[in-house]
């Protein structure tokens, strides 16, 4: 892996006295070594990326307190790592992106579950839910209510959040039931600090193994018929227990206000948000004191009834502060206190929006609605004209760009510099030329980024790796064969089984392009059993050639499940690619037919080749640097080059020529000299206006003389 986490690795070792300064998510995985944690597994995904990135790199120091750490191949794999909690006294946890890593981890959940654990069990899952997700908008709620998981959601201070890190293990043991914390993006992003403890080296561990396996249980097997008794003890015992240990550790808090005839519940979470937008009205302080009494659910499932209804009793009206839909907590709520004749005024969903994040904006709008039906005597004119502010704000800009005929520039999420998948799409583009238009199942990663302009390519995601699988429905019902593109951090995580093996099994006739660019790029470049070796990168920079072969798992895996058609083509080499894309579309073999696109990830070729290159500079060696560009004296004004590849260092400049009006194509510093931009203008035949320059910085002596006596050739040539 080669970002590094080096500083962060330091804070993990800090111990009782010293004080932790970072992000939120940094503090959780701080918080899983203090609470004596034996296992950590999980899927890389934002917005919790760091927690299993950093143990990873921290392996040395993970194998000194006896952890151990394996980066799953997906989200069920790690969620199957945490039966070993169920017989074993063992604190394990595992953390993924949710909604969709949870969503393919539920066969696990469930049948963890079900039996229930011995040790604690924590999934840390990344909420990447509202304005900036990047995911199915829905909730993990839902899995905790289904299956009977505890799901807790801290308030956003590091403390806070630790001691729920701490206290989740505790009371999964207390209950026997799996603890699941959801974080979204502005709580592990959060920063601030907290004073450390001591880390616990696990009783048993790596380093201090079992002697002996337990005993057989058939009860602790989610399989009938004791499913039906399990079911049954998640009622009568686990959930009771669960309540209880929450009541006896408050780990709700209740924070009193002196305005006693109102209330707000709020999720642990959403709770930094609520006070921002209590202090529009006056009603809160910079510090957090509320002069509405607070209910805030650092648990929000289970919920304990008791301590709801006893927050509602004499109370005119509570507001239910719940992001997401359906409304679980709202609805639970109202079932507690219908069932205890409690006739206070409860609201939510009615008076704040359905669907979409819970920002300030909306909260305030929200208690603004709440307020003027249960306490007209607060003044909202300040919270009411910092709405119509932020309102009249944008509306001016809105208005200013009508005024001057013109729109701002859309900016499309888009592949990095030189990124190894564009030239792919410049092919693709081509080969349609050639074929005609073909169906194209996309896929979850960096080349998602395919379905933005200039490229619009993709008819649906269905799920990360499922490509392949999701047009078995569309490719017997085509005239033309239709294409699915995966990447090699899909085809590992699912789309062998789901899509290649499937296909092989039903004889489909079919074409797969895999993107073999040797991480899982889009959730950070981590490392995968394709990745390049260290050898094959240093090869590279010592022939200071852009290409750097991975290994052959893809291509041997494929082989020996019996794929007959299989070629890889270098990323870059266009015209090779297209060629390659109308012989999959036309070829007379019926079957699969896959294409592997081999290109490492340039964000990755970037990082290493740097420092390299730098330390050759300082020690004063000959460096050759390849930059692309373009004569404007040549170029047309066409643009057909920036059309078919999209890299955003090609870019437009006016025209020098006065005569002219269209401006011309240009390529800025930014460039990285992929070639792509060349290799475009000669597979499409586009104008002869790219050129290829080679920069040398620390010159030899004859080179110098050289390129002194071509400067001045040219200058005899040029026109005075």
């Amino acid at each position: 892996m080669e970002v590094s986490f080096s500083q962060e690795i330091k804070s993990l070792a800090l111990g009782q006295g010293d004080t932790f300064h970072g992000e939120g998510i940094l503090a959780i995985t701080k918080g899983l070594l203090q609470s004596g944690v034996a296992y950590v597994g999980g899927y890389q995904g934002a917005p919790v990326s760091h927690l299993l990135d950093v143990m990873v790199q921290a392996k040395d120091y993970m194998d000194q307190l006896g952890v151990h750490v394996e980066a799953c191949s997906n989200e069920a794999s790690a969620a199957a790592m945490l039966g070993a909690s169920i017989h074993y006294p063992l604190r394990g946890a595992v953390t993924w992106k949710s909604i969709v890593g949870t969503n393919v981890a539920a066969d696990a959940l469930s049948n963890l579950a079900s039996p229930g654990v011995t040790g604690g069990v924590l999934i840390v899952v990344g909420e990447d839910y509202g304005e900036g997700a990047s995911v199915i908008q829905e909730r993990s709620h839902a899995y905790a209510l289904k299956s009977g998981m505890i799901l807790l959601d801290p308030r956003p201070e590091l403390g806070q959040m630790v001691e729920m890190v701490e206290q989740g293990f505790r009371l999964s043991e207390a209950s026997n039931m799996p603890a699941m914390m959801e974080l979204r993006i502005r709580t592990c992003h959060v920063r601030g600090s907290f004073e450390c403890k001591d880390n616990v080296p696990p009783a048993v561990s790596t380093r201090h193994l079992m002697a002996e396996p337990a005993k057989f249980d058939y009860m602790k097997l989610a399989h009938p018929p004791v499913t039906f008794r399990q079911e049954k003890l998640k009622v009568e015992q686990r959930i009771p227990a669960a309540r209880q240990y929450i009541v006896e550790h408050k780990l709700n808090e209740l924070m009193d206000g002196p305005r006693q005839e109102l209330g707000i519940i709020v999720q642990g979470g959403i709770y930094n948000a609520l006070i921002r937008a209590l202090q529009q009205f006056g009603l809160a302080d910079a510090f957090g004191n509320s002069d509405i009494p607070l209910l805030v659910l650092n648990v929000t499932y289970p919920l304990v009834p008791e301590q709801v209804a006893e927050f509602a009793l004499n109370k005119r009206a509570v507001l239910v502060v719940e992001e997401g839909q359906p409304e679980y907590i709202e609805q639970e709520i109202a079932t507690f206190l219908r069932r205890r004749d409690i006739n206070t005024a409860l609201h939510g969903k009615d008076m704040l929006p359905s669907g979409g994040e819970y920002n300030v904006e909306t909260l305030t709008a929200g208690l603004i609605t709440f307020l003027a039906k249960h306490a007209s005597d607060v003044d909202a004119s300040s919270a009411s004209a910092w709405l119509k502010g932020n309102g009249e704000r944008r509306s001016a800009a809105a208005q200013q760009l009508a005024q001057a005929q013109t729109t701002l520039p859309t900016r499309p999420p888009g592949f990095c510099v030189g990124c190894p998948e564009r030239p792919v799409f410049s092919a693709l583009k081509l080969a349609q030329q050639d074929v005609g238009p073909v169906h194209i199942a996309a896929d979850i990663g960096c080349h998602a980024f395919g379905t933005f302009e200039p490229f619009s390519f993709g008819h649906s995601i269905l799920g990360y790796g499922m490509s392949l699988a999701s047009r078995a429905g569309v490719s017997p019902m085509m005239q033309r064969r239709t294409l699915s593109i995966m990447g090699d951090g899909g085809f590992w995580h699912n789309g062998l089984l789901t899509g290649v093996q499937s296909a092989l099994f039903n004889g489909d006739d079919a074409v797969l392009m895999i993107f073999k660019n040797g991480y899982t790029s889009a959730t950070g470049t981590q490392d995968i059993i394709s990745t390049p070796s260290h050898a094959a990168k240093e090869d590279a920079q010592d022939k200071s050639t852009s290409i750097v072969h991975t290994n052959q798992a893809i291509e041997n895996t494929l082989k020996g499940m019996g794929v007959q058609w299989l070629r890889t083509v270098h990323s870059y080499e266009v015209a090779e690619m297209r060629k390659t894309l109308n012989e999959a579309f036309t070829t007379e073999f019926n079957g699969l037919k896959v294409i592997v696109a081999e290109g490492e990830c340039q964000l990755e070729r970037q990082r290493r080749i740097k420092p390299w290159i730098a330390s050759l500079l300082k020690k004063g060696e000959r460096v050759v640097r390849v930059k692309y560009g373009v004569d404007e004296d040549v170029c047309t004004g066409d643009h057909a080059c920036i059309r078919l590849s999209g890299c955003p260092t090609l870019t437009l400049k006016d025209n020098p020529d006065p005569l002219k009006v269209d401006p011309v194509a240009t390529v800025i510093d930014g460039c990285v000299g992929c070639g792509l931009c060349g290799a475009n203008a000669h597979a499409a035949t586009l104008c002869p206006s790219f050129y290829r320059a080679e920069v040398i910085q620390n010159p030899k002596w004859h080179e110098r003389l050289l390129g002194s006596l071509r400067a001045a050739f040219v200058r005899v040539l040029q026109p005075i």
